[in-house]
């Protein structure tokens, strides 16, 4: 039967209203998406310095200052994503003497949040002669600090006093109190009361002298692999610092003193110019007194596997995409070529521009991959560590390798072409389109960065928004960081040098993460077609000059 071309109209009219009335009589039983709640900004009354926030454990930490009173502070900013609801609202009064739980709503999805208040009480005990520094225990409200044991407790001489915020009262004055030392057996101690405002009121705090079996301590070393860090305590103005040797040498070396750090009757110092894998013997001293012999040995220089950039080879299976390590060698290095493939070619790869003329380098392109107007912008990269999978459009991946040692500095070569920024997050992500729109026709910069980080696996990274997982070089498990950006060209390889900033001495690394990618904001998209990053002869360094 053939239709007329009235008839056929009234058809194609009729079907899609038809269409329209049975969906109107069926229960709209799709889920809501799930999102990703984030905070994206947080300010208090009283904060100083910005938050941290940490996406992977949904925390932010603030730093408030001594004078505020953490049982009363008032919110001043929350941002949030864009649409979501909180449990707290600006202009509210938080309780930020314990852990404030911060609910996060957006359609059916709840996240909690925990922000944790962190407040800095300068504390300071003195008195004449002592050994190190005073220590505090303020949730018991009592201090202490040593002294010779040839000093007499009938006469303590109280030089600084201060257990609260600056304004407070001790024994209802702001000067330095008179107090009354009741002597025991080796130590005295005194009792004083704190006031502040309205928030601490008569709180009872007692201070503890006691005598110390010795004047100078050599308390610890932390040794690395050409460099070790020695810990001190001795008696505050007297002449304090180090003396080392190699084993089995009979001649001591005293430190200069111009490296050594004092803090108080504690100090420290950075031992220089060691040699790896060797024994060595430290001790403090304080004028004439000598603290124990302690012994030591230097580590292994860990070199970086790889860093040369120099073998590579074709996936067999995956004929678009380049592996930056030989075949059939175990891959230390990886790059999102996997993803990008998956859309068009691999945009990390090989060249012969290297900074010596021979071997190879590694070439990051940054650039649309895809078909027509179908796929996505993909900035150049390079980590150590593994690409796990493809997430939709999405990567996963494994940044780190397994490492122990801890270098003092990364050093390279690099050169760079930058394009204006012409790629960003979509209106699908609002909370990330606003953030990069400013960066529209900006040039492109590149980073470079080293980690390391004693967390008990590797950091697994996510760039689908609605679960995304970046890297945080504040975060908890971060030993130390260093990091170069360029959003400028340079046209033949340049030297570079990234010296790593220590959180703590004595932390030992389990993984070691060096990114390189030619787009900085590569994990949100966000970068210019055409910016390309050479980096070739990447070494790390163990001493300082």
């Amino acid at each position: 039967m053939k239709l007329s071309i009235k008839a056929y109209r009234n058809v194609c009219l009729w079907v899609p209203l038809l269409c329209f009335m049975l969906a109107s009589c069926i229960e709209n039983d799709i889920p809501y998406p799930k999102v990703n709640l984030q905070v994206l900004a947080l300010n208090f009354g009283g904060q100083t310095g910005a938050p941290v926030i940490d996406n992977e454990n949904r925390t932010v930490h603030v730093r408030l200052a001594d004078t505020v009173n953490l049982k009363q502070v008032k919110l001043l900013e929350l941002e949030i994503t864009q649409e979501a609801t909180a449990n707290v609202a600006v202009g509210e009064i938080c309780n930020l003497s314990d852990t404030l739980k911060l609910f996060l709503k957006k359609y059916d999805t709840v996240t909690e949040w925990r922000v944790i208040a962190d407040q800095y009480i300068e504390r300071k005990f003195k008195v004449k002669g002592q050994v190190g520094t005073a220590q505090f225990f303020p949730d018991e409200h009592y201090a202490s600090v040593l002294i010779p044991k040839e000093a007499s407790l009938k006469k303590i001489e109280l030089l600084e006093l201060q257990l609260g915020p600056e304004g407070s009262t001790l024994n209802g004055s702001t000067a330095l109190p008179e107090l009354q030392w009741e002597v025991k057996r080796n130590y005295a101690q005194a009792s004083v009361v704190l006031n502040y405002k309205s928030h601490i009121v008569d709180q009872k705090w007692t201070l503890y002298v006691f005598q110390s079996e010795t004047s100078v301590v050599t308390q610890r070393v932390d040794a690395w692999t050409q460099v070790a860090w020695l810990y001190g305590q001795g008696t505050e103005g007297r002449h304090n610092g180090f003396e080392w040797k190699e084993e089995g040498s009979t001649e001591w070396q005293r430190m200069d003193d111009a490296l050594v750090v004092h803090q108080g009757g504690n100090f420290f110092a950075c031992l220089r110019h060691l040699k790896p894998q060797t024994t060595y013997v430290c001790r403090a001293f304080s004028d004439e007194e000598y603290g124990g012999e302690v012994m030591f040995t230097t580590s292994f220089a860990a070199a970086l596997a790889g860093g040369s950039f120099d073998e590579w080879h074709k996936d067999p299976d995956k004929s678009a995409v380049w592996n930056p390590w030989a075949e059939g060698q175990e891959p230390i290095w990886d790059s999102g070529n996997d993803g990008a493939a998956t859309l068009g070619e691999s945009n990390t790869v090989p060249t012969d521009e290297t900074c010596t003329g021979s071997g190879k380098a590694a070439m990051l392109q940054s650039k649309f991959v895809g078909i027509g107007g179908f796929g996505k912008f993909a900035a150049g990269n390079i980590f150590t560590g593994k690409y796990v999978r493809t997430d939709g459009t999405n990567g996963v991946l494994n940044f780190g390798i397994p490492f122990q040692e801890r270098p003092t500095r990364l050093k390279g070569f690099f050169k760079y072409k930058t394009s204006p920024i012409t790629y960003i997050p979509g209106k699908s992500t609002p909370e990330d389109y606003d953030r990069f729109l400013p960066y529209m026709n900006q040039p492109d910069t590149c980073a470079i960065y080293i980690a390391l980080t004693d967390a008990n696996e590797p950091e697994e990274i996510r760039t689908r928004p609605s679960n995304r997982r970046l890297f945080n070089p504040k975060g908890s498990h971060v030993i130390a960081y260093a990091e170069l950006n360029c959003g400028t060209d340079v046209e033949i390889y340049k030297p570079f040098e990234l010296e790593l900033k220590y959180n703590a001495t004595d932390r030992v690394p389990k993984y070691l993460i060096v990114v390189c990618s030619a787009s900085k904001y590569g994990d949100f998209f966000t970068g210019g077609d055409g910016t390309v990053l050479w980096v070739d002869n990447l070494t790390l360094e163990y001493d300082y000059e």
